[in-house]
């Protein structure tokens, strides 16, 4: 089987690239599960952009604050002087963005944003909404259920992938190769990521030898509803704080303009350490309130999040909802350029959350992670369509190992628990080299291949955490008393 471009994961940032290519390209899609698992699909608050030409030095200098002087200036130059053009685009093709009575488009603010410019879509579903347009708009062949176990790699060519589809492996061929598989959430204990999303691709790369940048900044969201049986947490959008819902401790104190005068409109990375600091210094419970909004605007904005916290039993917007930070959003990811190219490599490309251009830096500004999945598949894309050198074919045998192990279910939740407790939101180098050890006693056991892959992915965190001993952006790391 041959393609010219393989596309590893079905999210927004893998489907726009597909969108991109034309039709006369063999394109292939591969999705791990149902094309629905997928961070994109969770998205609630909306895209960023720069409104207008005035707005992009603003964009850019909110981007660049958030992230805490760890940012790629011409990746988050690109990103904003790109934003309108990637938005003008998805509505002419079609897909509509919410409007007021008028026909206008509908901006809002998120926290960390100097003014509001935040489209959105079914209220409080914007990922959900783009992703299921551009599944529609998919002219390309799409191959569900199965997931990548290796890329095909020689002399620092990459010539397509192996993939295990119904317990059989499969070598199937492209001239490029695009990763754009999400995140890592199931590292963690509690996230608000898709449950398949965990951290294979970054650790295939590892094994590969490819160049993971920044591993330690993952970002935690400090609004999310932890009460529930599954991992998967219920977020609650950024936007809610954007329009007024504020954080308030059991006696009803909003105790966040203890720790920065913007209060709950300080970036994500603030107010996930105010909560954990005030809740260690106090033992409170922490809620998020909506005694702002009236019954029918919050129900017709928020419609998912209304329906979803009234099945687990709570009168929103008139009672408050107990909330936690938990893992949301992986920063670092596989190094590329601001095209998708992975440097090391040949014809292969990363873009989305898996990947790291650094627009985000430090901390990812509200609503840049769909904007960043447009703007670089494109860029992927124009690359891709650019090249006119020839690719000779080459055939790789098949490795067959052992995919995983009766075990390897206990060790991950063992590996979760032991990220949520020693590489979260703050960290102490004891703590990182407790992690450290533990994760290096579990790479000598006998598991799967498929473990390996979140095992690795952990360690590259806690090592890059460990080589970071400074705090920065969602980076927090405590000197520990003797």
């Amino acid at each position: 089987m041959q393609y010219d471009v393989i596309i590893i994961g079905a999210g927004v940032a893998g489907l726009y690239a597909a969108s991109k290519l034309p039709k006369d390209k063999k394109v292939l899609i591969i999705n791990k599960r149902e094309t629905f698992k997928c961070n994109s699909f969770y998205a609630q608050g909306g895209v960023a952009l720069a409104r207008d030409t005035a707005d992009i030095p603003y964009h850019i200098k909110d981007t660049l604050d958030a992230g805490a002087g760890l940012c790629n200036k011409e990746a988050v130059d690109i990103l904003s002087k790109r934003s309108r053009e990637v938005i003008d685009d998805l509505i002419n093709s079609g897909f509509e963005f919410d409007k007021d009575k008028d026909g206008n488009l509908l901006y809002t603010k998120e926290a960390a944003h100097s003014t509001e410019r935040i489209l959105h879509a079914g209220g409080d579903a914007t990922g959900r909404y783009m992703h299921f347009f551009l599944l529609e708009q998919n002219r390309h062949a799409l191959l569900a259920d199965a997931r990548v176990v290796d890329l095909l790699i020689k002399d620092g060519v990459c010539y397509g992938v192996t993939v295990l589809d119904h317990r059989k492996l499969t070598n199937i061929y492209a001239k490029d190769i695009i990763i754009a598989s999400g995140g890592v959430g199931s590292l963690y204990e509690y996230h608000t990521n898709a449950p398949c999303i965990s951290a294979d691709m970054q650790g295939l790369s590892l094994m590969k030898g490819i160049e993971l940048e920044n591993m330690e900044m993952m970002q935690f969201h400090p609004t999310v509803f932890v009460k529930s049986d599954g991992a998967q947490k219920l977020l609650l959008t950024e936007a809610l704080r954007g329009e007024g819902a504020h954080l308030e401790d059991e006696e009803g104190r909003r105790f966040l303009f203890d720790y920065d005068p913007r209060g709950e409109l300080a970036s994500r990375d603030i107010v996930s350490k105010s909560i954990y600091d005030y809740v260690k210094k106090t033992g409170t419970k922490v809620y998020l309130s909506f005694d702002n909004f009236e019954f029918e605007y919050f129900t017709q904005r928020f419609p998912n999040i209304y329906k979803n916290l009234k099945a687990l039993g709570y009168d929103v917007p008139y009672q408050r909802v107990p909330i936690s930070p938990a893992f949301h959003y992986a920063i670092g990811g596989i190094k590329t350029d601001t095209k998708g190219r992975v440097p090391s490599v040949k014809n292969l490309y990363a873009i989305g959350e898996v990947a790291s251009t650094g627009v985000h830096g430090a901390n990812r500004l509200a609503s840049n992670s769909l904007l960043e999945n447009l703007v670089f598949a494109q860029n992927a894309v124009e690359d891709i369509l650019s090249k006119n050198d020839s690719k000779k074919f080459v055939e790789f045998d098949i490795t067959n190992e052992l995919m995983s192990h009766k075990d390897d279910k206990e060790i991950k939740n063992r590996l979760r628990k032991l990220m949520w407790e020693k590489v979260s939101i703050v960290r102490t180098k004891k703590g990182l080299n407790e992690a450290l050890e533990e994760i290096n006693a579990l790479l000598k056991e006998n598991i799967g291949k498929l473990l390996r892959f979140r095992l690795l992915t952990a360690r590259e965190i806690v090592t890059s955490a460990l080589a970071r001993d400074t705090s920065l952006g969602v980076h927090t790391i405590l000197e520990e008393k003797e």
